[in-house]
């Protein structure tokens, strides 16, 4: 197998394809592993237990799978099986143990007639959140599904979530992402609708932290893949960018991960007065801070060890993954770490301009260019609460946080 390591910067692209990206054969079986879990947990799932028998309102599928970023050789997959028992975020809290523990059940008994080998996983919780199993494929060898199969309150209805959803859990707050399962739709959907290469952008990140970062306590791979996403909404938007300022863009965030500050207002926002009350609380926290985009209650990665993935990531910028043809070093993307003035700006080190997209750069914008002269008034002011789908980041604050700046109008 090729090393990363050894890979020259210019064969990225091929590195993903060729290692990284899972063959259609095992993507087939994945789909019909899922459709066989999903079909048992509609029909069987609860189907010997007394009434008023349990209904599955819907199924989402999450994980790897789900967002279209799993690597080859084996993936996982997040069920979030949304109950009508579940009357809210504290029903849900309450009960979800005895319904692992039905489901584990059945899966046991049920696991005969498939063409797949299931191996459950036993949790060391008193009350846990999820039921883990692998399920191998008897036919193909070292191809493997690990699946999370969560039981969830159906807190979200279709479209965009109303505000009183996230009012209703800040009032049943207790700890950070508790509830985040609620959420797993928006997750997915925050990754699965970016551009393919993007998603090989993802895939080569996790595959690093998988071969290359060990240790206890790192933070999830979800937070590489919102630091990915912020990389390439940040520096770049171009859908043909080239892997290796990509790769070492999110190498850079992650050593310099003591200054970060991320959120989105795409599913959430400052109009609620609770809401904004909750997020400035969240936002006055120590570095770093990813804000899940789904789940405003979910710093993703908080007491992690940022430390070690940062050390590795400093050792992997040396490497000729991250060298060009004449060994020089790939530069990143003129991304912002922190921005909430002009004063307060962090740069990258030994950047270059980008020349592909202005995004939220260092330079003046583009004359003429109300794309950039918005992103920079956004720099300006963390708390523009009323744009929809941004990205934005400020420093710690030990202070009051200043007041939302009015809508900068579309043009």
């Amino acid at each position: 197998m090729m090393d990363l390591y050894q890979t020259p910067a210019r064969k990225l692209d091929k590195f993903v394809f060729d290692v990284l990206q899972p063959d259609s054969t095992f993507l087939r079986q994945a789909g019909q592993a899922i459709d066989t879990i999903c079909e048992f947990l509609k029909t069987n799932c609860f189907a010997d237990r007394p009434p008023p028998r349990i209904k599955v309102d819907r199924i989402v599928k999450g994980g790897s799978l789900g967002k279209g970023t799993s690597l080859k050789g084996g993936s996982d997959a997040d069920l979030v099986v949304f109950l009508d028992c579940f009357k809210g975020y504290n029903d849900q809290e309450t009960n979800r143990a005895g319904i692992i523990q039905e489901i584990r059940r059945m899966l046991e008994k049920c696991q005969q007639q498939w063409h797949f080998e299931v191996i459950i996983e036993t949790s060391r919780w008193p009350n846990p959140r999820v039921l883990s199993f692998q399920m191998r494929s008897k036919t193909t060898v070292n191809e493997s599904i690990d699946f999370d199969m969560l039981p969830a309150y159906n807190a979200l209805r279709k479209g965009k979530p109303h505000s009183q959803v996230y009012v209703e859990l800040i009032n049943c707050y207790s700890r950070g992402g508790e509830f985040s399962t609620c959420f797993t739709e928006l997750q997915r959907d925050f990754v699965v609708e970016r551009c393919t290469k993007l998603k090989s952008l993802i895939r080569l990140v996790k595959y690093w932290y998988k071969q290359w970062i060990l240790g206890e306590s790192l933070p999830p791979k979800y937070a590489l893949e919102l630091l990915s996403v912020y990389a390439w909404e940040r520096g770049s938007r171009d859908r043909a960018f080239k892997m290796a300022e990509g790769f070492r863009t999110v190498l850079e965030l992650i050593r310099q991960y003591k200054k970060l500050c991320i959120y989105w207002t795409i599913n959430y926002d400052f109009e609620d007065e609770l809401v904004a009350g909750f997020l400035n609380k969240q936002l006055r926290k120590p570095r770093p801070i990813i804000l899940d985009p789904a789940d405003p209650m979910g710093i993703v990665g908080e007491g992690s060890r940022w430390d070690l993935l940062a050390r590795e990531a400093e050792h992997c910028c040396h490497q000729q993954c991250c060298m060009d043809l004449y060994g020089v070093s790939v530069q990143p993307w003129d991304v912002l770490v922190s921005a909430a003035s002009p004063q307060c700006l962090i740069s990258l080190p030994d950047r270059t301009p980008c020349r592909q997209a202005p995004g939220l750069g260092w330079g003046s914008p583009h004359r003429g260019d109300s794309a950039s002269s918005r992103q920079l008034v956004l720099g300006m002011w963390p708390f523009l609460s009323l744009l929809r789908s941004s990205s934005l980041s400020l420093p710690h604050c030990s202070g009051p946080l200043p007041p939302a700046a009015p809508p900068f109008p579309d043009t």
